[in-house]
């Protein structure tokens, strides 16, 4: 399975919002594209999803932007990749058994199953706040002076 930029960038850019938007203030799309390096105009097409979905919403007026819809830790990686790619099977007969006529009878299935499996389990215990986690470590980790 290949995510597409739609997954990548998403999901960058709700780490941005998560880092960037504390205390229910928010930031601009145009902040986001610059931080992330994403067009704008790419960025505009995930937010509609991503409001869909519940995960962030936007604020009009002087002060808007668009902020986090819930916390950080209740965003998994799950909710995330479901929204901007659609089902994770790594192939079509897992969702739609009638796609194959050898469903329910071919082992190379059980096999998909078992990754697709191992796949939504790294997904799911994965949360917004483990990557705001990471980040901020890695930002640690850069700014300490070995001798």
């Amino acid at each position: 399975m290949r995510l597409s930029t739609r997954a990548r960038y998403g999901t960058r850019a709700l780490l941005d919002i998560a880092i960037n938007a504390k205390d229910n203030s928010t930031v601009t799309l145009k902040e986001i594209a610059q931080r992330q390096e994403i067009s704008l105009s790419y960025l505009e097409h995930l937010v509609g999803p991503l409001i869909d979905g519940g995960l962030i919403r936007s604020i009009r007026g002087s002060k808007g932007g668009i902020t986090l819809a819930r916390l950080p830790r209740d965003i998994t990686l799950k909710d995330i990749v479901g929204l901007l790619e659609g089902p994770t099977a790594p192939v079509e007969c897992l969702e739609h058994a009638n796609a194959c006529s050898k469903s329910g009878s071919c082992v190379t299935q059980e096999v998909w199953d078992e990754v697709g499996k191992a796949i939504d389990d790294v997904l799911v215990s994965k949360t917004l706040q483990d990557l705001v986690d990471r980040q901020q470590s890695k930002f640690m980790a850069g700014d300490m002076y070995y001798i």
